[in-house]
């Protein structure tokens, strides 16, 4: 018996071929290659690192981001920029 097996997250990353993904943020879905999701996971380092999350917190506390070469653009608080770098690392850690 799964735990969270009816549990639904706001932030999901799923793989749906070798090299395409699948990225849900809220009611947003958007895909994304390796390459595109490897850019975003550097932006979501930076933003994340002590100082990126100063600055965040020191302006209007949300960041846009734009995803895929600048096909969407999301609006991301503190605590989903948390849940976007969480569900990268999960991503990555299957690796």
């Amino acid at each position: 018996m799964e735990l969270l097996s009816d549990v639904t997250f706001n932030i999901q990353l799923t793989k749906i071929t070798f090299c395409n993904y699948q990225l849900k943020i809220d009611e947003k879905i958007m895909t994304l290659t390796f390459p595109q999701v490897l850019q975003l996971r550097n932006k979501i380092n930076l933003f994340t690192s002590a100082q990126g999350i100063e600055d965040i917190i020191q302006n209007e506390n949300f960041v846009l981001l734009f995803i895929a070469d600048k096909k969407h653009l999301v609006f991301l608080d503190i605590p989903k920029l948390l849940d976007l770098k969480e569900e990268l690392a999960y991503c990555f850690s299957d690796f």
